[in-house]
């Protein structure tokens, strides 16, 4: 028997031999490498001043997944001495007395998704178009923790919610909720290279953690004490302080009292759909499977007009961790702030708050909803969606500030002074008597330069009803203007009246007091533009003056960047030709405009009797009467033909010569391409008359503008005055005046 076991022995000692060394081999191969650093939690055993670090962990359950080599993390730790600072001063005997789902909540907001040693935790993890890494741009990484399910009240009642995870969209049913993103928080550190690289400061850090040493790698109000301790499955960085789960925007200003009002008009509009509790089927199965309750799940979705869902965790989520660069900012003011406002501005002209359009809520909150970050040293150079800084001191509007899972909150005792309300266009805006006009604005472009604090100018503003009453109105449904249920010719029609109600540049201080007279310029601010006078607040245009009428200005009104008049009238152009107003001037045989009305009317190929237009001459100009003696000296003079018996003029003259002599000198009066008034607020300049010469060279003749004087230099350098008495003629783009001399052209 002993022989048969030693034979059997010996018959399998090469067998067993062979297997151990093929598993020697496979370990080699395979096997977990010794110089391989154990998982993280194995790590913090190890390290010995983890101790409630580790309790924490096993309560929250997951001990399983950091003891074991897989997955990959970065791991905020506290250490022993910052867990019983956290427990002291929040009154708990020991980890034990922290339920599960709180503990679970601490690990999660602790464990970054994937390992990033300190040096490549400040760079971003550009995800769009496979650009790689940029360095030193991201201050932020995403967290395992996410908030899910929560109690909420829409327009209809109490509601199971779930935070949106998408900014909306216009036109979007779903509010773009993404049901497999479970809108995951993010936590905030700062490290050297990215301050640096953005021009921040200890400063910036200590103005949310003023009790917190900057070191150059806090994570929060923490500091980092030890830096890239490694494990099998990740990074760990030891920390001095328990960094808890912060808030989002949403639900950090739904705990705050003293921000309620500010909350309201964001949760107002229920009816208008700044806020939406949209139902949906997908999360709310999985609500049901979790729970075994029957309620229905809704995705608070906030509207597309505003900047940015303060619920949403994922910042614009352009690409995929585009969070880690960037987030909101809100500058939410206090109650007395945001009431006070209501009532001296935003409800000015309106019952409540229900009958205030939406865009007006929606501006209101967007001025305080910066689409980045704003941090304290930035407030002068960051700006919100109307390209406009924040308006606060530091020290003395900021009364609260946080930094939260996905942005920046600043309590402040003051709301932002945004441009669209506090400058002459939010005059008319806010006013739901100047709907028609605000329209105007924001359709012609105008709204861009006359809503800007920093750009001088005054405007006139009409009623709606005014407008109504001269025929305009607006197809809402079509987003039309129409003029006597026509839409032809009525955006040239509406642009020349709008453009005729502003002032800008040289032209603003004259009208900065009405109860003068003068002639000015309207129009884009660098630009031509009509011209309009003004007696005593009352205005005349050349359309008014067609029609015998004149504009009064009712009431004035001071704001940022301008002051506003409110006109009883339309302020019209003229839809008469130039040969219209020249002709009321030059009729009568006693005028001094006579001779020139009657060469212009009779030179044919020059002017058009049908159509009382000057052939060819489109835009602005303006036009140079020579008197009737000044004229009668140019017959004597040659440059003009003359009637053989008498010497006087020849108003029809038939030779070719004698006709080309008429269209030469009616040209040569005439600035083709510009208006211009004697009100010194142009330097001297060469300007282009209609004349060209034989080879198509444009004649020029050199204007010198003066306050209430103009000279006139033609081609000989000889001068011509403005007859202030008899000039400032108002005409369709054009602008008529009377000198005291011809022009002398030289063509050759």
């Amino acid at each position: 028997m002993i022989k048969t076991k030693s034979l059997l022995l010996f018959l399998l000692l090469p067998a067993l031999l062979a297997v151990s060394c093929r598993k020697k081999e496979w370990d080699a191969f395979y096997g977990r490498p010794g110089t391989l650093p154990p998982p993280i939690y194995q790590q913090l055993a190890g390290k010995g001043n983890f101790n409630h670090l580790l309790a924490l962990i096993d309560k929250s359950g997951y001990r399983e997944t950091l003891e074991s080599g897989a997955g990959y993390w970065t791991l905020f730790a506290p250490n022993d001495a910052a867990f019983e600072t956290y427990l002291t001063d929040n009154k708990i005997t020991d980890i034990a007395a922290i339920d599960a789902p709180t503990a679970r909540a601490m690990v999660q907001y602790m464990l970054v998704y994937n390992a990033f040693q300190k040096d490549r935790l400040d760079d971003y993890q550009a995800s769009e178009n496979n650009t790689g890494w940029t360095l030193s741009t991201a201050f932020r990484r995403r967290t395992a923790y996410y908030t899910g399910f929560y109690k909420d009240t829409s327009a209809t009642g109490p509601v199971m919610a779930i935070a949106t995870n998408r900014n909306n969209t216009a036109g979007s049913l779903t509010g773009n909720y993404v049901s497999a993103d479970y809108n995951n928080k993010y936590l905030t550190y700062f490290t050297e290279d990215y301050m640096s690289r953005a021009n921040l400061s200890a400063a910036d850090y200590n103005y949310f953690y003023p009790n917190s040493q900057y070191t150059g790698f806090n994570v929060a109000q923490a500091k980092v004490v030890t830096a890239d301790i490694p494990a099998e499955n990740g990074v760990i960085h030891e920390i001095d302080k328990v960094i808890t789960p912060l808030q989002s925007i949403d639900e950090y200003i739904r705990t705050r009292p003293e921000y309620s009002s500010f909350r309201a008009m964001l949760n107002r509009l229920f009816i208008n759909n700044t806020v939406q509790f949209i139902y949906n089927e997908e999360v709310t199965k999985r609500y049901q499977v979790l729970t075994g309750s029957g309620n229905q799940v809704y995705v608070k979705v906030y509207s597309p007009l505003l900047a940015y869902a303060p619920n949403n965790e994922n910042f614009l989520k352009i690409g995929d961790n585009d969070g880690q660069k960037d987030c909101w900012t809100m500058f939410a003011p206090n109650n007395a702030a945001t009431d006070a406002y209501l009532k001296n501005t935003l409800l000015k002209y309106y019952p409540s708050l229900d009958s205030v359009p939406v865009s007006i809520i929606a501006d209101f909150l967007n001025a305080h909803m910066f689409p980045t970050a704003v941090w304290p040293s930035k407030f002068a150079s960051t700006v919100n969606t109307f390209s406009e800084p924040a308006r606060f001191d530091l020290h003395t509007d900021v009364i609260e500030k946080k930094i939260l899972s996905n942005g920046i909150f600043y309590g402040t005792n003051k709301i932002e002074q945004a441009d669209i309300f506090s400058t002459v266009y939010g005059e008319g805006y806010l006013n739901p008597r100047y709907t028609f006009m605000t329209r105007l604005f924001n359709t012609s472009g105008l709204k861009f330069l006359i809503a800007k604090s920093n750009i001088p100018v005054n405007i006139f503003l009409v009623p709606d009803a005014v407008f109504l009453a001269a025929g305009f109105t607006y197809n809402s449904n079509q987003s039309q203007f129409l003029y006597k249920g026509s839409t032809n010719g009525v955006p040239d029609r509406l642009d020349r009246i709008i453009r005729t109600c502003v002032f800008f540049g040289n032209y603003k201080p004259e009208t900065d007091d009405l109860s003068g007279s003068a002639v000015v310029k309207s129009g884009d601010a660098d630009g031509e533009g009509e011209y309009i006078k003004f007696n005593n607040y009352k205005i005349v245009t050349a359309g008014l003056e067609d029609a015998g009428l004149e504009a009064t200005v009712d009431s004035v009104k001071t704001s940022a960047n301008g002051k506003v008049y409110y006109l009883d009238n339309i302020p019209l152009y003229s839809e008469n030709g130039i040969g219209y107003h020249l002709g009321n001037l030059g009729d009568a045989v006693a005028s001094d405009f006579n001779y020139f009305w009657q060469l212009m009317r009779n030179a044919a190929g020059v002017f058009s009797q049908t159509t009382n237009q000057i052939v060819g001459l489109t835009g602005y100009s303006t036009l140079f009467v020579p008197t009737n003696a000044a004229i009668q000296q140019a017959v004597d003079d040659g440059l003009l033909p003359r009637v053989s018996s008498t010497g006087a003029p020849n108003f029809k003259p038939s030779a070719p010569a004698d006709v080309e002599k008429v269209r030469k000198f009616l040209y040569y009066h005439i600035l083709a391409t510009h208006t211009a008034v004697p009100d010194g607020n142009t330097d001297a300049a060469m300007y282009d008359t209609y004349l060209k010469n034989s080879i198509g060279t444009t004649l020029k003749v050199r204007v010198e503008n003066y306050k209430n004087a103009m000279n006139i230099l033609d081609d000989y350098g000889r001068t011509a005055h403005v007859i202030m008495a008899q000039s400032n003629n108002l005409s369709n783009r054009c602008v008529i005046h009377l000198i005291d001399n011809y022009l002398k052209y030289n063509d050759q």
